[in-house]
């Protein structure tokens, strides 16, 4: 007997060192298996999904062509159940297999109502599944709204709304969200040790190629250069920090706004729901009132959550904004903005040198070859 057991701890605390025994929490390593076996196994009682459905071990997310090749596998793949479906309702695989996107019903601010159904409280809009990877352990703004304070109401919500099932006990939902911030969730030892507090903040790579090296300038933290068409640090204006995820001290001189945007913003407008207008809807803000807003848009993000307008929105970060997206492991985790409207990231370069256009009147032209070179760098982030 006496063996048995010590063999039993010995299997138990290989399995646990396997998953990442320890993140910096203190999670005990029973914690962390529940947490693994719990997001991996269970469906909570509900349509088949389990939390691994939509965030898989090698990219966090799911891609179009992970759904594809789901649906060659078996098309009543739980992926495709319930929200994952065209209508919601489990008929159709189609916006899954294009866009992998889900139907995202959001409870929209007080003070904000859909022009064609003003008793409505929520607005269901279709937006792309956030990468796991990096997030629970380094960033503490949850889902591109940022609706969600914490790693448990995550997982409460994402049981309820989309597994449809019943949410586990409290003590399940920590182990949950302990083992999302276990060795498996991040994606490089360098971001690991840095979440343990066993290391610095990773550095940018040198870049090895010259197109590498040359991509390399838009993200060093550096003033905007008007005599350099403003190119040196224009994505680090934005893709700062530790996972390269927020504004830096530059960006109030760079992004015209009514006040100066603050360093360590999260959320800004980059004009996706702008240049992706198909779906849109009218929704108005403080509707009778002397402030009274329309704004037309397929996803006015932020604002939906907190009921700002424009002229309660100097820095830009509720109106169509979003969380700034983490570049760190970004080579993983496509497809990329809120709407997964750019497949690759070749799509976000692209999209960015047409943003720049509009925005600057034609002062910031990147190239093809910037923009391959911006590409060629964010592949390096790890």
């Amino acid at each position: 007997m006496r063996n048995a057991l010590l063999i039993g701890a010995v299997l138990t605390c290989a399995a646990a060192m396997a998953v990442g025994a320890s993140t910096g929490s203190g999670a005990p390593p029973g914690q962390i298996l529940e947490g693994k076996r719990l997001f991996e196994q269970a469906t909570f009682g509900g349509n088949g999904r389990t939390c691994q459905t939509c965030h898989s071990p090698a990219t966090g997310t799911v891609s179009p062509a992970d759904a594809e090749k789901r649906f060659a596998q078996d098309p009543n793949d739980p992926l495709f159940a319930h929200d994952g479906s065209d209508d919601g309702q489990g008929h159709g695989t189609s916006r899954m297999r294009k866009d992998a996107t889900v139907l995202m019903t959001i409870r929209m601010a007080n003070n904000v109502q859909l022009a064609d159904d003003l008793t409505a409280k929520t607005v269901v809009i279709a937006r792309g599944i956030p990468t796991t990877l990096n997030t629970p352990a380094l960033d503490d703004v949850l889902m591109v709204d940022g609706r969600q304070p914490t790693l448990e109401d995550q997982a409460s919500g994402a049981i309820q709304d989309h597994a449809q099932g019943a949410v586990p006990s409290i003590a399940g939902l920590h182990a949950i969200a302990a083992f999302q911030k276990s060795n498996a969730f991040f994606s490089s030892p360098e971001l690991r040790r840095f979440a343990l507090e066993q290391g610095p903040a990773p550095t940018l790579p040198l870049g090895e190629t010259e197109s590498e090296r040359r991509g390399r300038r838009f993200f060093e933290d550096l003033p905007p250069d008007p005599t350099d068409g403003l190119k040196p640090g224009l994505c680090s204006h934005c893709h700062s920090g530790p996972l390269l995820n927020q504004t830096n001290e530059f960006a109030k001189l760079f992004i015209p706004s009514p006040a100066p945007i603050p360093a360590g913003q999260r959320f800004i407008s980059v004009g996706v729901s702008e240049l992706h207008p198909a779906g849109a809807r009218e929704f108005i803000f403080n509707k009778g009132k002397s402030d009274e807003f329309h704004l037309v848009s397929p996803d006015p993000g932020r604002a939906l959550i907190t009921g700002v307008i424009p002229a309660n929105d100097p820095t830009l970060e509720h109106v169509n904004a979003f969380k700034i997206s983490p570049l760190r492991g970004i080579r993983r985790t496509a497809p990329y903005f809120h709407d997964n409207s750019a497949k690759t990231l070749e799509d976000v370069a692209a999209h960015y040198a047409l943003f720049f256009q509009i925005v600057t009147g034609g002062f910031i032209n990147l190239t093809a070859q910037d923009q391959a070179d911006i590409v060629a760098y964010m592949k390096l982030l790890n």
